[in-house]
């Protein structure tokens, strides 16, 4: 079985290269069970960073990981993330405070502006910072902000990370945001690696995963994991699913995989706005 790979964040703590995203999970009671249980064999595996937000199912998602680590909170890395309706001083405190709640802890690891508002940045980096202070929150990032909005960020105010959508259809950020981002050391978490399985069915991944008899779901997250300064934060609502991701740490692709899939997948050339799910 892989050793999970880890990345560093420019504090210098290191997390899984693949962790665990929870966007629509939570919201159906009859799947709980079964979600749980994908979401404690995560943790087994050492996929421990766990992702987040108030907004998945208005606070449910957040309630089925805090259950998920119950008893197990030291081994796992909570990270959640602020509406932009919620971002100003008093409404990024308030809503950690919830958070923390629903997530029955007393620290999120790392706590995200999910995307840019009408607050201005400073103001939320200023409410974001005062929380680390207080020690509700271990660190802090953005989501979904493109190389112009970082460069926005007040003086010496440096994230975490960056939480974008990326994935082999949607490769925008490497044309300047993943530059810009490798510059600053901050790695890049990627959202719906797999687009929410549309991916699944073309062609060319299905090629290259018959080549190395895996699945197109585990060359997606091959492809996605094989930067060193990206995450991947895939969805997996079933064990199974959450040990066919793992699997995907496995799988390496070769120069000539990488080749047929730029073919049916081509970078960018020139810049493009970031996409958002």
């Amino acid at each position: 079985m892989a050793q999970a790979r880890t990345v560093a964040f420019p504090s210098g703590i290191r997390v899984p290269a693949l962790g665990q995203g929870t966007w629509r999970m939570g919201d159906d009671p009859a799947r709980r069970p079964e979600e749980l249980a994908a979401l404690r064999r995560g943790l087994d595996l050492g996929l421990t960073l766990i992702d987040t937000a108030e907004m998945y199912g208005s606070g449910a998602a957040e309630e089925l990981v805090g259950e998920a680590v119950r008893g197990r909170r030291d081994e796992a890395f909570l990270v959640s993330k602020v509406l932009p309706s919620h971002a100003d001083r008093q409404g990024t405190a308030d809503a950690c405070h919830a958070s923390l709640r629903r997530l029955g802890t007393d620290r999120i690891d790392l706590y995200l502006l999910h995307w840019r508002g009408g607050v201005p940045l400073d103001e939320t980096v200023e409410a974001l910072e005062a929380l680390v202070a207080k020690g509700s929150v271990g660190a802090w990032g953005v989501s979904n902000l493109d190389v112009d909005d970082l460069a926005e960020l007040p003086d010496g105010a440096v994230p975490q990370t960056d939480q974008v959508l990326y994935n082999l259809s949607r490769r925008g950020p490497e044309f300047d945001l993943l530059p810009y981002c490798r510059e600053y050391s901050i790695p890049v978490m990627a959202y719906s690696p797999v687009e929410q399985g549309r991916l699944l069915g073309h062609p060319a991944l299905r090629t290259v995963a018959a080549a190395h008899g895996a699945s197109p779901a585990q060359v997606a997250l091959a492809w996605v994991l094989r930067r060193d300064d990206v995450i991947a934060i895939p969805k997996a609502s079933t064990t199974a699913h959450v040990e066919e991701n793992h699997a995907s740490l496995d799988l390496h692709l070769t120069d000539d995989d990488l080749r047929t899939l730029d073919r049916s997948f081509p970078p960018p050339t020139r810049k493009q706005p970031l996409d958002m799910l």
